[in-house]
């Protein structure tokens, strides 16, 4: 298979499995306009038309269809068999591409990210830092990191850090206007900044206590998809914020923010590494999830040895 054949094939996948051009060529690393003509050429080699393509979306012909199918498990096999050849490497080689929630990326790889790389300098890391909880498997990512072990199905699911909280958290100054709430449903009586995913939905303000888990419905002057301008806000005295405390750490040493209703808070839990289950992952993975449970030996072994407070 010759060089431009191949590189007119995957981007054809790419755009069929992801449904648009723009969002294909981000995958590929090259412009839409490039993969657009990538796709007409081997439309035209071809004399077929696979794409049917409007100004709103990109739909797969029955031809288009059909080639697909052949092609998905002949790329992937050759995807296996150059990843075959990483076994016999000293050092691992390839791309990882991650998909990464911000406060993640900010607590969990920033630190760490750096030495990652340095001992491996064959890889090349790609990260997605958003929100969106994203499909790995049909946005071709090696992997992804979430918050909590909720994962699909045929996942697989690593425990990559610390046990983490969840906290409420209110300026000095908000909390000196208005009398700090002693139980959840008190929060209905405040002014709550609240965080909103990609896709619209909320993020939720869950509590427990006792054993009984509960949800809270707050209201609130804003809603936000940035966690750093809804700590802003908070620390400014608009509002209430529930979130991280990794992530709001900083604030609550400057006394900026301080906690309310801990005695209410869920109990602890922590970011793992997810993964598409299969007999073998790329070497590139591996050594990736071989690190993150190592500097998390190491930090549970810190932990051990600090005196009791």
């Amino acid at each position: 298979m010759r060089g431009t054949h191949f590189a007119e094939l995957s981007g054809f996948v790419a755009v069929a499995e992801q449904k648009s051009f723009t969002r294909a060529a981000k995958l590929l690393g090259i412009s839409t306009a490039t993969l657009s003509q990538s796709i007409s050429s081997l439309e035209k080699r071809l004399n077929v038309r696979l794409l049917n393509r409007t100004t709103r979306s990109v739909g797969l012909t029955a031809v288009g269809e059909r080639l697909l199918g052949r092609l998905k498990p002949v790329l992937h096999d050759y995807e296996t068999a150059l990843e075959s050849v990483n076994e016999f490497r000293d050092v691992p080689c390839g791309v990882l591409r991650l998909t990464v929630p911000p406060p993640a990326a900010d607590s969990l790889l920033a630190p760490v990210l750096a030495r990652f790389l340095e001992t491996y300098p064959d890889i090349r890391v790609e990260i997605s830092a958003d929100l969106a909880l994203r499909d790995i498997v049909a946005e071709r990512f090696d992997a992804g990191i979430r918050f909590g072990q909720r994962v699909e199905r045929d996942m697989v699911a690593v425990r990559i850090s610390e046990d983490m909280r969840q906290l409420v958290v209110a300026s000095p100054a908000y909390l000196a206007r208005h009398a700090a709430p002693e139980k959840p449903q008190d929060l209905r009586a405040h002014n709550c900044i609240r965080l909103s995913f990609p896709s619209g939905a909320i993020f939720p303000w869950a509590f427990q206590k006792k054993g009984k888990r509960m949800e809270v419905a707050v209201e609130g002057s804003a809603i936000l998809d940035d966690p750093v301008l809804a700590m802003r806000l908070a620390a400014e005295g608009i509002g209430v914020l529930y979130l991280l405390e990794s992530y709001l750490a900083p604030h609550l040493a400057a006394g900026k923010l301080v906690p309310i209703l801990e005695d209410w808070m869920p109990p602890p839990d922590a970011y793992y590494l997810y993964y598409p289950s299969r007999r073998q992952n790329p070497a590139a993975l591996q050594v990736l999830i071989d690190f993150f449970k190592t500097n998390l030996k190491n930090s549970d072994s810190r932990a051990d040895r600090r005196p009791p407070r």
